[in-house]
């Protein structure tokens, strides 16, 4: 049997109320006159007195004001149905999320409202921008690995040749020119071996990564003196499968950042945690911390804010853990600190 609905048998409103997404009536200044249920949720809000005749600029990132304002105007001056728009919003505890936007406009009677409807885009956009950081780190490394082919070749025939002419004649210039060259040819073997991980011969294992966090600190025991660390490990008996070595490396230039990050005296905390199925290991220094727009190009091979880096340390730690079907986050503020905040999938050993 089919069913036929006419739009006299629709509780439009209950339509809207239960609706998914979130929906605002909004009035002239941008006054709030109507929401929905979802809006609450949205934005972390508990009753009606947080949201209902406040001004959308409460909401909205200081950013995207001007924007909102035009959008706005267009829609009850000119009855404009405007196209989607992307914009960062403000929860009531001031974290930013991305949202959809889509405004049209809503009539009572004679007057003009406007009703925006709001769909959160946060893990969406997150989502995205890892898989493009990923796309271009692949294909970085493929041609840091074909230059580090390239230059490493010619670089080993002229190895063997000095070694034969040290064997012939003597010179102080030609012991510093092979330890030149050894450097050199040690930093290429490090570029392939960031640039081509899944070329390691290493068997996957099981991993305690508590223990191997807690093992790494001993390592520096030497820098310790003038640094705090503290260690929340939770979660130990969680295990993660994936090649111990690669993560020991990993996890040491971590670490080696985060003390190089702290220029005086200073902390750091390390976290290991499970949740929602994932291993989740966080590293804070309380260090100078990195420029906003440096930020997007860390892990860049060859990529560093240090005078004497190299920028592969951090190459190695996404490659790494790009590898074993990982997430990597950062967030830093100048004169703050920095927190990178590395997701393992929790996987059983096969």
């Amino acid at each position: 049997m089919k069913l036929h609905l006419e739009s006299k048998d629709i509780d439009f409103h209950q339509l809207v109320e239960n609706s998914l997404n979130s929906i605002w009536i909004v009035g002239q200044e941008g006054k709030i006159l109507y929401y929905n249920k979802a809006c609450l949720d949205l934005f972390h809000l508990k009753t009606s007195k947080d949201i209902i005749s406040k001004g959308i600029w409460l909401f909205l990132h200081p950013d995207f004001h001007d924007k909102s304002r035009e959008r706005l105007r267009r829609i009850l001056e000119n009855q404009e149905v405007l196209k989607t728009a992307e914009l960062k919003m403000l929860k009531s505890n001031g974290e930013e999320i991305d949202v959809e936007v889509m405004s049209v406009p809503f009539f009572i009677k004679d007057k003009v409202f406007a009703q925006v409807t709001m769909q959160n885009i946060t893990h969406r956009k997150a989502a995205e921008k890892l898989l493009n950081n990923r796309e271009k780190l692949a294909s970085l490394g493929q041609i840091a690995a074909g230059i580090a082919h390239e230059v490493k070749n010619p670089l080993t025939s002229v190895k063997g040749f000095l070694q034969l002419i040290k064997e012939s004649q003597s010179h102080p210039y030609l012991d510093i020119m092979e330890n030149e060259l050894m450097k050199a040819l040690a930093a290429l073997q490090n570029l392939l071996q960031v640039s081509k991980p899944d070329l390691h011969d290493e068997p996957l294992v099981s991993i305690d990564l508590c223990n191997e966090l807690a093992s790494l600190i001993y390592l520096f025991q030497d820098r310790l003196y003038k640094v705090d660390v503290e260690l929340d490990l939770r979660d130990s008996e969680k295990k993660i499968v994936g090649k111990r070595n690669l993560f020991q490396k990993a996890f040491f230039n971590l670490l080696k950042n985060s003390l190089e990050a702290i220029e005086d005296k200073g902390k750091i905390r390390i976290e290991h945690y499970y949740k929602n199925d994932w291993i989740h290991i966080k590293v804070t220094d309380s260090g100078i911390g990195i420029p906003k727009e440096k930020l997007k190009m860390l892990g860049t091979p060859f990529f560093t804010s240090k005078t004497d880096g190299t920028g592969l340390g951090l190459t190695q730690v996404f490659t790494t853990v790009h590898e074993h079907q990982g997430n990597i986050f950062i967030q830093s503020e100048v004169g703050k600190g920095t927190t990178i905040h590395v997701q393992l999938p929790l996987k059983e050993k096969s």
